[in-house]
């Protein structure tokens, strides 16, 4: 049977981030893409407009309808807005038998809030240690752990902050430094350090997104969390070569770039 993930986060009604990212994601990679939608955004290329999150027993009653009977063999959190819904999809992945690649969504792309302040110690102590594998960048580490990273030297420091929490693995995003995109991936004693070459491109929405739900596809093929994780990031980086413009701001990258499809 084709393998089957679940995002569970929020919609982006221009198609470059959250639930319509990681079902792209999935779709491109070769599995089943299912999904709980958590809130819902007015965004664009320039900005959030709006949201509106959903009340919790609607995120559960997604949630149980999909992994009871279709079931799952990989869990991904991205948007989750409120404590509240924090707290039900924590227990929700916790007592699921399935890796969670936990993205602890704080602000987009543009800098609009997309987690309320009163969620933040529910991902702490909450959601974190649920993870699997937690995929901060480096402005949600700074929100979650206080911890400031502004070179290479201190993605260390910023990884075992956030395995303080609880995560079994985390990967440290630096791709807010500058010079090549530098990652860390630790489960606090293995080292995993991913470099890429840095794309001149600002067309970059939906780079979270992409690269959490690209994870939980290799776990949910069998993969290794450090297996899983190298082919993300090698996925993501094409796709953030071959991100483009669209509306007046930042444009997506492009889901389908490996599928080897005609462009305009």
């Amino acid at each position: 049977m084709i393998p089957r993930v679940l995002t569970v986060a929020g919609s982006d009604s221009g198609g470059g981030a959250g639930i319509q990212a990681d079902l792209k994601t999935m779709l491109a990679l070769g599995v089943h893409g299912m999904s709980v939608i958590t809130a819902v955004t007015a965004q664009n290329s320039v900005g959030v407009q709006g949201a509106w999150e959903l009340p919790v027993e609607a995120v559960r009653a997604q949630y149980r309808s999909v992994v009871d009977d279709i079931g799952v063999q990989a869990v991904k959190t991205g948007m989750l807005a409120s404590a509240e819904l924090v707290e039900a999809v924590a227990e929700l992945i916790s007592g699921t038998d399935a890796p969670a690649v936990v993205d602890p969504v704080g602000v987009s792309k543009h800098g609009d809030p997309l987690l309320a302040a009163s969620a933040l110690e529910s991902v702490r102590t909450r959601l974190l240690p649920a993870a699997t594998v937690a995929t901060p960048n480096l402005d949600e580490v700074a929100q979650l752990t206080g911890v400031i990273a502004e070179s290479e030297h201190d993605l260390r420091r910023a990884a075992h902050a956030v395995l303080a929490y609880g995560p079994r693995w985390v990967l440290i995003k630096g791709g807010h430094l500058s010079g090549d995109a530098v990652d860390l991936l630790t489960d606090g004693t293995a080292e995993h350090w991913l470099r890429a070459p840095r794309h001149d491109n600002r067309h970059t929405h939906g780079t979270g997104c992409t690269l959490a739900s690209a994870i939980a596809c290799g776990l949910a093929k069998g993969r290794s969390v450090p297996e899983a994780v190298a082919a993300a990031k090698e996925y993501v980086t094409g796709a953030i070569a071959a991100g483009f413009a669209l509306g007046s701001g930042i444009g997506p990258v492009d889901h389908g770039w490996a599928l080897g499809r005609e462009t305009p």
